[in-house]
């Protein structure tokens, strides 16, 4: 059965341990595609070496590891059956053979689910590591409501009956990992952890990974949205506002500068946020009924909070905000502007 197990190595500018890698993956049957991803002349010994145990597929210039994620996965769909098994490996050497080997055998007994080799990232884990894993996996449950121990793991395997989901979903550099995940949960495709050893090699500053730049491209998404409700909220706020210092009852403002602020919202999240294709009289009908329970809510919570908490009502009003922004966030995305799915997924 090992025949069937591919591994898929991104590889940018690797040492040599991408050779052990290889060697030991090898050992245990696999077959192994490594793309080159825009590597410099000076390591094209490494790449040479490295034709030895794998097929080489080289990017002429840097494209980044969803990119190359990709392009190995169009390899394996041409050139490998659809019952084969697929791991991806890190070039850095990380990851453990006989944990990416674990992985293929659980794939094949899910063969609908992402397994994910999870780190425990417990001690001798460099910090920059566990922060980022600690940021996005809050992030993640936050958007998805679904627990993911380590949302940053790159050893991932799947049946190739996945590919082609995995293909067309967006993203060309690191941030292609996270947005498998939050496709993968909107779709409710199932996504299974097994833990794994966690090695780091000279607390690993062998990686490739900015912190800052693809860290922005990893959260853009859940920002952007936020961006979009914070616009919101500021004119929700300031109507508010307003009609407060105006001497309108706190429930007529709050249903006011409610309505007004939902519109705002709806355009911007449609056009510029979740890039929705859906029909406009169904989202925007959808979008109704969850602004228009959300209100209810809303006004429910803020009532209780300043007649009953005796909170201010400038305060309350941004408690029951942050409240309603999780809630909102959740739907909009699992519901009203969910991306369709694909020819292979509806087969499913």
């Amino acid at each position: 059965m090992e025949s069937k197990f591919v591994a898929l190595i991104p590889a940018f500018e690797p040492d040599a341990v991408l050779l052990e890698v290889l060697a030991q993956l090898k050992e245990r049957g696999m077959e192994i595609i490594v793309v080159d991803d825009g590597s410099k002349a000076a390591f094209a010994e490494i790449f040479t070496r490295a034709s030895v145990f794998a097929k080489v597929i080289t990017h002429m210039v840097n494209k980044g590891k969803g990119a190359a994620l990709k392009t190995g996965m169009r390899e394996i769909q041409e050139n490998y059956g659809q019952d084969c098994v697929i791991v991806t490996v890190d070039a850095d050497g990380q990851h453990r053979a006989e944990d990416a080997l674990r992985l293929c055998h659980m794939a094949m007994q899910h063969p609908t689910a992402l397994i994910l080799g999870s780190r425990r990232l417990e001690r001798n884990v460099p910090l920059r590591s566990q922060f980022g894993n600690t940021i996005t996996r809050l992030v993640y449950r936050l958007s998805t409501g679904i627990k993911v121990h380590d949302t940053q793991t790159g050893l991932r395997a799947f049946g190739a009956s996945l590919v082609p989901k995995l293909l067309s979903i967006p993203g060309e550099r690191y941030e292609y990992e996270m947005n498998v995940l939050l496709e993968f949960a909107k779709e409710k495709i199932p996504i299974l952890e097994t833990e794994i050893d966690t090695i780091y090699i000279d607390h690993n500053v062998a990686s490739h990974f900015d912190v800052w730049k693809d860290s922005a491209r990893i959260y853009k998404e859940i920002l952007k949205f936020s961006a979009s409700s914070f616009i919101s909220f500021l004119v929700d706020y300031i109507l508010y506002s307003l009609l407060i210092f105006a001497n309108v009852n706190f429930r007529i403002a709050n249903i006011g500068a409610r309505i007004i602020s939902a519109t705002v919202n709806y355009i911007l999240n449609r056009k510029y946020v979740f890039q929705s294709k859906s029909s406009i009289t169904k989202s925007a009908s959808q979008y109704v009924l969850l602004a228009a329970a959300i209100l209810f809510f809303n006004t429910v919570l803020l009532e209780l909070l300043i007649d009953y908490g005796g909170i201010n009502q400038m305060l309350a009003k941004i408690c029951c905000e942050l409240i309603c922004f999780l809630l909102s966030w959740g739907i909009q995305r699992c519901l009203i502007f969910r991306r369709k799915k694909t020819t292979a997924q509806e087969g499913r």
